[in-house]
This record gives structure tokens, C-alpha cells and sequence, in this order.
């Protein structure tokens, strides 16, 4: 299907929100967009509605229409839930195409709401910082508490600590630790960033080609992060673009103020899709088993201890029959099955 964006010669800067059954969390993330783009007038958003199946496009057009955001926010249905990377590329695919296509692309969650000069902190970032790539906000939750994290690649030993969770071990892995706390004070080059909120350079599209639509959901940031690694970008964490991010809203799998949900196989099938398609079959079967072997040992002292379960149901059954040894090859992208259009819990981009 062909798309079409209306963009201007002198746009620099494309943001690209993904729907998928959460209009309410789209208009007042728009919202906060209003002030954001009198500070960047060189701005336009798109919004993908990934095949919602309910009244998502009437309302997010509805206020676009009412609020006068029409100048610079796009709708854009489409007709296929494809998943994160899908719908980022349905807008992004012909921005780059266009004849004068934006130097700069934000990936923003639906429940992300951007604080006063977020942006032009991230597009000053990246004017001032040439080698950069990709650079990515610091989150703060609903009631503005911080959330100070970028990662570290996934690795063995940081599967390892993840699982185990263990004082001592977690100190002595701590290089290789997953989730790293981050100085807010000053900006610091990192591995991969949330796919809430992350600014693109144009040439990283370039060098690299578009996020891989294998991916449903989850995955997809991490692995294009490193693809841009290896092409010679960096990736910068900037504390002064702040954004507020409702933390798993869109998905429920990474909410924190909620009991842990299953996780779902398309979790499982990003995950495995990631270890196999980056690093191999060996590489990826000693990632799964220092995870089993960790979370296992965790399980069994959380039992001694008595300590409350706060884990996902059936984690480590799910990890052992989704785990390369009984799935040796990438996985190709499988959709879910509909749900009823009141859940919140579909398929959206969310922090890790």
C-alpha cells in the first residue's frame, strides 16, 4: 500500500507513534506534543493505527481535527497489525523516500508523554554529536518518579545474573548486568535504549536498512541498536530530554504497579529470534542455559526463603520449551490472535 506523509522541504524532524487499541493514551501524548513543536516548528508527527479494529481512528482524528493539531500530526491507518517495527516503518518507509526526507526520526509509546524541551534537548544532542546514531530519553513514571535506565547487550552472564538474582553475583557481574542504572547529571554512550522514546539519524536507516519486521513486539530496539553498533554509530543515554512513560500500559507485560501476566509467546519468539539471528545457534543454547540454570537456582531459594513470587506465571516451564534446543532455527514473525477491543493488553511498544 502506498502512504503518503506531507511533508514540508524544511522538515528535520518525523515522530512516529504506533496504535494499536490505546486513542485515549495517543491524544494526550499529542497533547504534550502541542507545546514541544513551537520549540522545533520543523516537526511533524505521524500516527500508525496498527488495524485497532475499534474507534481509535475516529478519536485520534477527531482530536487532531478539534485541537487544530492538523498542521503538523498525520493519521495513518493501517490495515495490518504487524507489530513495533512495522508500524514505525509504515510512516518511516516513505519519509525516507520522500524527495527531501527528515534528518531525524523519534520513536515515541502512545503512553509516553514528552516534558517541556525533550525533544530539542535530543535534536540539539544529535546536531552537537555527529558520530552519534541513536540517543534515547530519560523516563520518569506517572507520579514522577525517576527511571533512570538504558542496557547493556544480552549476554550469558548477563542472562546468568538476571536469573539468579543473588547479591554477590550480581556485584562481581555487574559490567555485564542487562538493566544499567544511569548518572542523570550528564550524558553517557550505552548499548541500546527503550524503544518509548529514541531519536534516529537519517543515515542509520541509511547504513542499516529499516527495524526487522520479524519482530512482533520486543526485541526489535535492542537488535537494531546493535545492528547500528556494528555499522560504527554510537548510541548515546541524554538525561536532559525527559519524558514521562507509563510503564507497561500498552502491553501490561512490563507494568509495574500490576500483578506479572504470562508472558506471551510472541515475548518468547523476539527473544529467541534476537539470541539466533545475532549470535548464532551454539552462542544462543549456552544463553538459554545460563538463564534455566539461574532462574532455576532462584526459584528454589525463593521456596527456602519464603520469599513472595513476583515473577510471570510458568517463566521457567515457557523458557525451557521456547529455549533454541527445541527451536534451532530464527523464527519467522507470528501475529497473535485478536483480542476484544477493551483490552489494554495488546501489542504496543513498551519499555523492557
Amino acid at each position: 500500500m502506498s502512504v503518503t506523509l506531507p511533508l514540508d522541504p524544511e522538515t528535520r524532524l518525523l515522530i512516529v507513534t504506533v496504535n494499536y487499541r490505546t486513542a485515549h493514551l495517543v491524544i494526550e501524548s499529542l497533547r504534550s506534543l502541542a507545546s514541544e513543536i513551537e520549540l522545533l516548528p520543523q516537526t511533524k508527527v505521524a500516527i500508525v493505527d496498527n488495524d485497532s479494529g475499534d474507534d481509535s481512528v475516529e478519536k485520534i482524528g477527531a482530536a487532531i481535527a478539534s485541537e487544530g493539531w492538523g498542521k503538523w500530526a498525520t493519521l495513518l491507518p493501517s490495515s495490518v497489525n504487524g507489530g513495533f517495527s512495522y508500524g514505525n516503518n509504515y510512516a518511516i518507509r516513505p519519509a525516507l523516500q520522500s524527495p527531501n526526507p527528515p534528518d531525524y526520526y523519534v520513536l515515541l509509546n502512545p503512553d509516553a508523554q514528552v516534558r517541556s524541551g525533550a525533544l530539542k534537548a535530543l535534536v540539539d544532542f544529535m546536531d552537537q554529536n555527529p558520530q552519534v546514531g541513536i540517543a534515547g530519553s530519560s523516563f520518569e513514571t506517572e507520579d514522577g518518579e525517576s527511571w533512570p535506565y538504558a542496557f547493556k547487550f544480552p549476554s550469558a552472564l548477563g542472562e546468568f545474573e538476571h536469573g539468579l538474582r543473588l547479591g554477590l553475583v550480581s556485584k562481581l557481574l555487574s559490567k555485564w548486568r542487562v538493566a544499567q542504572e544511569m548518572d542523570q547529571s550528564q550524558a553517557q554512550a550505552i548499548d541500546w535504549l527503550p524503544g518509548a522514546c529514541m531519536i534516529i539519524r537519517r543515515e542509520v536507516f541509511e547504513a542499516i536498512g529499516l527495524m526487522d519486521e520479524g519482530y512482533f513486539l520486543y526485541y526489535e530496539e535492542t537488535d537494531f541498536c546493535l545492528q547500528a553498533k556494528r555499522a560504527g554509530w554510537e548510541i548515546w543515554y541524554v538525561p536532559q530530554s525527559r519524558v514521562m512513560h507509563i510503564l507497561g500500559q500498552s502491553t501490561g507485560v512490563t507494568a509495574i504497579n500490576q500483578k506479572p501476566k504470562r508472558l506471551p509467546q510472541y515475548w518468547h519468539n523476539s527473544r529467541r529470534r534476537y539470541f539466533l539471528k545475532n549470535h548464532g545457534w551454539g552462542y544462543a543454547a549456552i544463553v538459554d542455559a545460563s538463564w534455566v540454570i539461574g532462574y532455576g537456582l532462584w526459584r528454589i531459594r525463593r521456596l527456602i526463603q519464603r520469599k513472595p513470587d513476583e515473577d510471570p506465571p510458568m517463566l521457567l516451564r515457557d523458557s525451557i520449551q521456547n529455549s533454541v534446543i527445541f527451536h534451532p532455527t530464527v523464527p519467522a514473525q507470528t501475529l497473535p490472535a485478536p483480542r476484544s477491543a477493551t483490552s489494554v493488553s495488546e501489542p504496543q511498544p513498551a519499555v523492557h
